[in-house]
């Protein structure tokens, strides 16, 4: 805006053509860099969740923005509810960027819903506005049915497409060696097409591409760091691009015409539309009432909004300017109010989880759809003082909690040095391990700053940790609850389940008489870990 007509710079740019395709081409790239970061063992506990949100969910929040828009600036419903769609989904830019760089670390109920759901919710959005921008174009009547035949072609095409196209990409990449620089760009080229492609015969484009991107980041492949790092480069220019022509596109004086306006329907967006669509479709699900409030702020609007009201400007309806001046400005509030407190928000209703150890670099060196069959090298940043390497580990001799160790380098003030049993080490030096990516978890902890990270592993989860098949009567003898009601078969992963539901997350805790348990660590649906906390009060 500031390099724009009435900027700075003076850059007078006026093609809203150009700005949507663009803008739809970085999307595109936001979104296949959005999958290839999302893990699949998210789809869980939050694929209904985020699926429910990124449709009924929509398609509240256009009706309720629609109608609350048409009152306010005198217009015909239609064009409201053409206001609600193109503002209904959230921004997968957004999301991505600020939930991942946000210094927190969310619940996996919590951060994947949000994650898959602005990965997801685009196809719904983008059929609402066509089908709207259609109908004002051509004074036809709205058919339900053909609305939801639409909804179906669209899902189903990208879905299958997209899956498909992922796993054809993952092949490639196994068999085709290339320059190490060469394999984003492949990916790259390879997720437009598939982009193109499905949107030219009807399908989702986004949802498609979304899956490509998640199909290749869960796939094993020697080149995954090298490729992730440079994917991420190019999702960051695609969005500081897109922004950037977006803006220059914008005129800031014309966002003051209709401003109070723009931000009554913000205001009206954030606090009542938005919650009352995530109370609705969240209701089947177990939620808690801080990861409820928490899903229903963090609905951030960005670059989606706007190239979706591009739509209606490329139509030449009337009113389409006013649509996107307000749309705009919603953008700008929403990303001003809402995403400078995510991580202040996510604390503050206390989902955040204390950040597991983890290796700072990860080289693929033999590829197996089985972890067990793989083999990974690591780099660790020691953060501990004094700690020995396990004399398992520095002999390379298999062990109960490592399968396959074996010591590659230890690097301190940038020289590597002999390891031995008697080794300490200190904090900063570099540790270059090979390893199955099954134990990784196990090494990290061993190499993690034993001083603060016990504090606050101590004061999330508890002084004590216990295996969730323990006995529920046995901690109730040892800590004095009363027994009543307590079946001897109960175990305290089963107390776990019965007061939280079946999609259990680490950071999930119940009180149990003058005992807070917290869920530690995970096994896919099977909880293996749970933290014991004494509290001061019985309850």
């Amino acid at each position: 805006m500031l390099a724009g007509e009435e900027g700075l710079g003076r850059l007078d740019f006026d093609n809203p053509s150009l700005a949507f395709f663009v803008g739809n081409l970085a999307l595109a790239v936001i979104l296949l860099d959005g999958g290839m970061q999302t893990k699949t063992s998210t789809f869980r506990v939050a694929l209904w969740p985020s699926l429910s949100l990124a449709t009924l969910g929509v398609v509240i929040t256009t009706a309720s923005v629609g109608a609350f828009a048409a009152w306010l600036l005198d217009v015909k419903l239609i064009y409201g509810l053409l206001l609600g769609a193109i503002v209904g989904s959230t921004d997968a830019a957004a999301v991505f960027s600020l939930l991942r760089n946000s210094g927190v670390k969310l619940n996996e109920r919590v951060g994947g819903t949000l994650e898959i759901e602005s990965g997801a919710n685009d196809p719904m959005a983008i059929l609402l506005v066509v089908m709207l921008t259609g109908l004002l174009q051509s004074a036809d009547q709205l058919s339900v049915l053909a609305f939801l035949g639409q909804m179906i072609q669209q899902f189903a095409i990208g879905g299958v497409l997209g899956l498909l196209g992922g796993k054809l990409l993952l092949m490639i990449l196994r068999r085709v060696p290339l320059i190490e620089g060469l394999y984003a760009l492949l990916i790259i080229s390879f997720g437009l097409a598939i982009f193109s492609g499905v949107n030219m015969i009807g399908g989702s484009g986004f949802l498609a591409v979304y899956l490509v991107g998640l199909s290749v980041g869960n796939g094993r492949i020697k080149q995954q760091e090298a490729i992730s790092q440079v994917m991420d480069g190019l999702a960051w220019l695609a969005q500081a691009g897109m922004f950037l022509l977006l803006g220059l596109l914008v005129t800031p004086s014309s966002l003051l015409t209709h401003g109070w306006q723009a931000v009554a329907i913000a205001a009206f967006l954030i606090f009542v539309a938005r919650p009352v669509a995530v109370m609705i479709c969240l209701l089947p699900f177990d939620f808690r009432w801080p990861e409820r409030i928490y899903i229903s702020w963090v609905g951030l609007r960005g670059a989606v909004p706007i190239v979706l009201a591009l739509y209606p400007v490329i139509a030449g309806l009337s009113n389409s300017e006013l649509l996107f001046e307000i749309t705009f400005t919603v953008v700008l509030i929403s990303l001003l109010l809402q995403g400078s407190t995510v991580p202040q928000v996510a604390r503050w209703l206390k989902i955040v989880v204390p950040p597991a150890p983890a290796p700072t670099t990860r080289f693929s060196l033999i590829n197996d759809s089985d972890s067990n069959h793989s083999l990974e090298l690591y780099e660790f940043l020691v953060q501990a003082e004094g700690v020995r390497i396990p004399a398992a580990i520095v002999q390379n001799v298999p062990s109960a909690t490592v399968s396959t160790p074996q010591l590659v380098s230890l690097v301190r003030d940038q020289k590597p040095i002999v390891v031995n049993a008697d080794t300490e080490l200190k904090s900063g030096d570099r540790i270059w391990m090979l390893l199955h990516p099954g134990d990784v978890n196990d090494v990290a902890q061993i190499f993690s700053h034993k001083a603060s990270t016990s504090f606050l592993l101590q004061n999330f989860f508890g002084e004590f940790a216990i295996r969730g098949d323990a006995s529920l009567i046995d901690l109730a003898k040892v800590y004095g609850v009363p027994v009543d009601g307590i079946d001897e078969a109960d175990t305290a992963a089963e107390l776990l389940q019965r007061q939280l539901g079946k999609h259990l997350v680490v950071g999930d805790r119940v009180r149990f008489g003058n005992i807070r348990l917290t869920i530690r660590q995970m096994d896919g649906n099977q909880v293996e870990i749970i933290g014991l906390k004494l509290q001061d009060k019985q309850v």
